[in-house]
């Protein structure tokens, strides 16, 4: 078996079925050295069980998927949702702790999306920044970096107001550093033609708290959160889009994130394995690497 790349991660959505027992030996076996998380998976089994499977295994952690879904009018949905990223807060870290030399404790937000009966995307906007002015002293102490994740703008009324890297910083950058950051993810953001400036920003102020690839497919099937493809399949160019990330200096793990159902109907042993060669095929990384 040819080794994995040394910085690929490949993060539980990839094979959405499989239980986190399962991810963590596929991962490993299979010489992937990192991985990302999911908090679903991690709740089925609880999250003390969820660390010493995580040590157990030998991984990297490179992120926990996800915290956000706050723009909610002020009331007691909002209060719930707040609640509910401290405990991810909590949970990011216990996990980060738990994994490899090299670890992340990065808790990647997807901001949400309008509250139901409104079109006011700049409040929305205003209020993803107010919660992350309220959570960002809980994530600091406990060494987390909240990850603002900007999503394709197909996404902007039910899943995230936050459409493009450089919105994302515009909020990031309200904050230190070393606790708001953005996530740099290829299928939402190949199409930005102010990309490369953003992406140049972002590594600029130390803002990439991760890298997450795959492809962009058309047609857009009727459920559009599961466009997304393995790299080589689709209209993205990660050439382009890794030179810029790589010119950052950013050295962290590289997710591989597919919400694909037919992926998703696959062994995930051979999702595992295609992942891998995909990965060494389609994005050009230089030769930074974690240490041993």
């Amino acid at each position: 078996m040819t080794p994995a790349d040394p910085r690929l991660s490949l993060n539980q959505a990839t094979i959405k079925y499989a239980t986190l027992a399962d991810a963590l030996r596929l991962t490993a076996g299979a010489g992937i050295p990192a991985i990302g998380l999911w908090r679903e998976p991690v709740a089925d089994v609880g999250l003390a069980d969820a660390a010493r499977m995580v040590a157990d295994s030998g991984l990297r952690v490179s992120s926990l998927c996800r915290g956000g879904f706050f723009t909610a009018l002020e009331g007691a949905e909002r209060r719930a949702a707040l609640d509910e990223n401290r405990r991810a807060i909590e949970e990011t870290a216990t996990l980060g702790a738990a994994g490899a030399p090299g670890s992340a404790s990065v808790l990647v937000l997807v901001a949400g999306g309008l509250p139901r009966g409104s079109t006011d995307i700049v409040g929305a906007r205003a209020r993803v920044a107010e919660a992350i002015a309220e959570l960002e002293p809980e994530a600091h102490e406990a060494g987390v970096t909240l990850a603002i994740e900007p999503l394709h703008p197909m996404y902007a009324a039910d899943r995230a107001v936050v459409s493009t890297l450089g919105q994302a910083l515009d909020v990031a950058e309200q904050f230190p550093a070393a606790s708001v950051g953005v996530v740099v993810d290829t299928f939402h953001i190949w199409w930005d033609p102010d990309v490369q400036t953003q992406i140049a920003r972002a590594g600029a102020g130390g803002r990439i708290a991760s890298y997450q690839v795959c492809d962009f497919l058309t047609p857009i099937p009727a459920d559009a959160l599961l466009a997304r493809g393995m790299m080589g399949d689709g209209h993205v160019d990660f050439g382009r889009l890794t030179a810029a990330v790589n010119a950052t200096g950013y050295s962290g793990d590289v997710e591989v994130e597919i919400f694909n159902a037919e992926i998703w109907a696959t062994d995930p042993a051979e999702v595992v394995a295609r992942t891998a060669q995909a990965f060494t095929d389609h994005i050009p990384l230089r030769d930074t690497r974690h240490p041993a």
